[in-house]
């Protein structure tokens, strides 16, 4: 029987941290600290919030009665350091100066690495990430975007994404680098990845607004338009990009991100919400279709995952579309703790072996 082990997971958002406590792979303590706009209204950049939300997680522990010297390692969502492939890696010095610059850009999952190495240290135990956000495993083919003055980026949801691949690996009998898969993460941001065999060989930008539109994003748009917008004189380069990421798609249209809000309106009879909706289930679509030809129609599954992946008629459209490439399997919810857990406990049982940042 494989030891038990006790680890603490710990996923920053932008406004919330959510923090688990496992033992093996059962989650026995769970909590989501959420952080209103008064809470973060003075600190000017994400650096300054790092001893507040440490202290909000040790508070909540001690509150809760969990003994830190109890735990055997302490596991976060990697942030925007430099582009990595998939795996668990334990935080070291460069990762942490790393995730502080924020070279691939500024996110509260740049806290993660360095929260859990904060707890972890004192007590001489190790810290982890898991398939941070900027894995990269893009084919060479993937990286052209049309210019040599922009390289495509892989921006999207690593974690989720390969987490659902194991799990749907194992319920196929066999292992994630045994398949191929086209896994669409359904949230706010809406990523589709093409998996070969284990690596994540293509995906949309899903950050920067590539690919489908989504409840908060526009996805790719015309670039002479966007352009036409972008010397318009009526907006700042700011409020444009608030229109475009985070107040674009379902929020753009409809004024609202939440797809139980927008299903119920379509019951109601919302016409032009059925269409937006049902216009971004096909656009989600076209992208699945854009990862099986990646993939040479060699398509085992596809997943549809996130919070979204709940709402049947989205995903009745979406399947009525894509159905004909291979089946479709759904996994709804974010998976993003237990897939923290899960890396960690195949580095403590030694079934991987933690890789080292950067990757040489």
């Amino acid at each position: 029987m494989e030891k038990a082990y006790r680890i603490l997971a710990i996923n920053p958002g932008s406004t919330s941290t959510k923090i688990a406590i496992f033992t093996n792979e059962e989650m026995t303590f769970s909590r989501e600290l959420k952080h209103s706009a008064e809470d973060l209204k003075d600190f000017h950049h994400i650096n300054d919030q790092l001893d507040f939300r440490l202290q909000a997680v040790l508070t909540e522990l001690k509150k809760d009665g969990i003994a830190l010297r109890e735990l055997d390692a302490v596991v976060a969502r990697g942030g925007n350091m430099k582009p990595v492939v998939g795996g668990t890696y334990q935080v070291n010095e460069e990762m942490l100066r790393d995730l502080e610059i924020g070279v691939m850009g500024q996110h509260a999952s740049n806290l993660g690495g360095r929260i859990a190495y904060a707890i972890a240290q004192p007590l001489g135990r190790n810290a982890y990430v898991v398939d941070p956000v900027i894995v990269d495993e893009l084919e060479p083919l993937a990286r052209y975007s049309g210019t040599p003055l922009i390289a495509r980026k892989s921006k999207d949801h690593p974690l989720n994404q390969k987490a659902v691949g194991r799990e749907a690996a194992k319920a196929l009998g066999g292992e994630y680098q045994d398949y191929n898969f086209i896994i669409a993460h359904l949230g706010g941001g809406i990523s589709v990845g093409t998996h070969k065999k284990g690596r994540l060989v293509d995906v949309n930008n899903s950050l920067d607004g590539d690919g489908p539109m989504s409840p908060e994003r526009c996805g790719g748009l015309p670039f002479g338009s966007v352009m036409d917008l972008c010397f318009s004189g009526e907006y700042t380069k700011a409020e444009l990009r608030k229109k475009l990421i985070g107040g674009g798609g379902m929020v753009g249209y409809l004024g609202t991100n939440d797809g139980r809000k927008i299903t119920e309106r379509i019951r109601c009879g919302d016409e032009k919400a059925a269409e937006v909706y049902e216009a971004m289930a096909y656009q989600i679509s076209k992208e699945i279709g854009a990862c099986a030809a990646v993939l040479k129609g060699q398509v085992d599954e596809i997943l549809l995952t996130g919070g979204l992946a709940h709402d049947e008629m989205l995903v009745g459209w979406i399947r009525e579309r894509v159905n004909f490439i291979a089946p479709v399997a759904v996994y709804p919810g974010e998976h993003e703790m237990e897939a923290l857990a899960l890396g960690t406990l195949r580095v403590l049982w030694g079934q991987e072996i933690p890789q080292v940042y950067p990757n040489p």
